[in-house]
């Protein structure tokens, strides 16, 4: 998969691409990760790329000009995964970001992000985009964090950046659920022992405690991806019980 980035800032991006699993899915030609300065598409020799809002206001807004000029130039470069990529504006306008969206962008040949900066976007600049995707309903000084995290979430989809591929699936939400409970040595520690279930080699029995648990902690913390997820009459049941002994 190839990722183009349209920044201010490439340099935010060395610390958490330079490192760890994204690190290694570069490294082995998973992942191809591209940067656009699109100061660089500026008009004037200042290299503007930003002016106050018209109808006054605070903070500035990003000129549509350079914009337009370095999306289309990657565009242009790039017309080898024109038949399948995705262009993403980072924005709070958009829908916030989930697993499910993990996976289905992980389908495409080729992820370009727009990240903003400053006051906000021109608004002539959203065409540019397929969609809008926010990472939740908070502030941020621009695009490039999501643009990470998204892309971090991603790149996890893709066949062989995990070492372990039954990873994924085993991860929180993945499924619709929160993880199970995991467990390491020491099997006893201040008093906290690992439950004998995962000790007995029954691996078909450790699978229907994982999902149970998983079923369990979804209930517990995060009962609103219930709502969201299909469940079995088993499942259903399981949760029933549950929740009648804890009333």
């Amino acid at each position: 998969m190839r990722i183009d980035m349209v920044t201010l800032f490439p340099e935010m991006f060395a610390g958490p691409f330079g490192d760890s699993i994204t690190k290694r899915a570069v490294e082995n030609g998973i992942l191809d990760i591209h940067f656009t300065n699109f100061r660089d598409f500026s008009f004037d020799k200042h290299k503007h790329v930003d002016d106050s809002p018209f109808g006054g206001g605070a903070g500035m807004v990003l000129k549509p000009e350079p914009m337009y000029r370095a999306v289309r130039d990657v565009l242009e470069k790039t017309q080898e995964f024109a038949a399948n990529r995705r262009v993403l504006i980072m924005d709070p306008s958009g829908p916030v970001f989930t697993q499910e969206k993990a996976k289905e962008l992980a389908k495409y040949d080729q992820l370009v992000f727009i990240c903003g900066h400053y006051e906000g976007f021109d608004a002539r600049i959203y065409p540019l985009a397929d969609e809008a995707i926010s990472i939740g309903d908070f502030v941020l000084t621009g695009g490039e964090l999501p643009a990470m995290v998204i892309t971090d979430a991603v790149s996890r989809m893709l066949p062989g950046v995990l070492g372990d591929e039954d990873s994924a699936p085993t991860d929180s939400f993945y499924d619709g659920l929160l993880e199970f409970p995991q467990y390491t040595r020491p099997r006893e520690f201040e008093g906290m022992e690992v439950p004998d279930i995962l000790l007995s080699g029954d691996h078909a029995k450790i699978r229907e405690w994982r999902h149970q648990e998983s079923l369990r902690m979804t209930m517990e913390k995060r009962p609103d991806l219930l709502e969201k997820k299909e469940l079995s009459e088993k499942d259903r049941d399981f949760l029933r019980r549950i929740s009648r002994d804890d009333s």
